[in-house]
């Protein structure tokens, strides 16, 4: 009876790691789809409303998901503040769950917030353009990434179960 319930609870840990890391996964995912949207539409407004850049990061942090949000509203404040914009950007563009890829393209935008209208669309046009390559390469390893690791995870969790058993 003991080793059937020492087997569960290592099987059970087993499921435990692989649904954490899915999880991750899809958080990193998540992440990166609101910043391609939000980036879209920073894109648009910049372009067409000509929106002050305190209230267009503020209004991106309503539209986003948690770790989006958190990005946006901590860049508005420093903006909001008179503070170091670019160095604000990129402090919180490391902070979000994407590769360090992704990070280093993300807080090169910051440098390139205070210019004129027209070089602030084109570096948020490059910055979308590698985010979007980065979604879709994610998007394609998905399914190879994620059956590898349930095969990884339950696998070694029924080895070790027949290793106590």
């Amino acid at each position: 009876m003991i080793k059937l319930m020492g087997s569960v609870c290592v099987f059970s840990g087993g499921a435990l790691i692989w649904w954490m890391q899915r999880a991750e996964r899809r958080r990193k995912r998540d992440t990166l789809l609101d910043l391609l949207a939000a980036l879209r539409r920073m894109g648009e407004e910049v372009r067409m409303a000509r929106t002050p850049l305190p209230q267009l990061l503020e209004a991106l942090s309503k539209t986003c998901g948690r770790e989006a949000a958190s990005f946006f509203r901590e860049t508005a404040d420093a903006a909001r503040r008179g503070g170091d914009l670019p160095k604000a950007w990129g402090e919180a563009a490391e902070r979000l769950p994407l590769s360090q890829g992704d990070q280093t393209a993300l807080a090169a935008l910051g440098q390139n917030l205070q210019g004129d209208e027209e070089s602030v669309c084109k570096a948020i046009s490059i910055v979308i353009y590698g985010l979007a390559k980065s979604a879709e390469a994610a998007e394609q390893s998905r399914r190879s990434e994620e059956k590898q690791a349930t095969a990884l995870c339950f696998s070694a969790a029924a080895l070790l179960v027949i290793l106590l058993i």
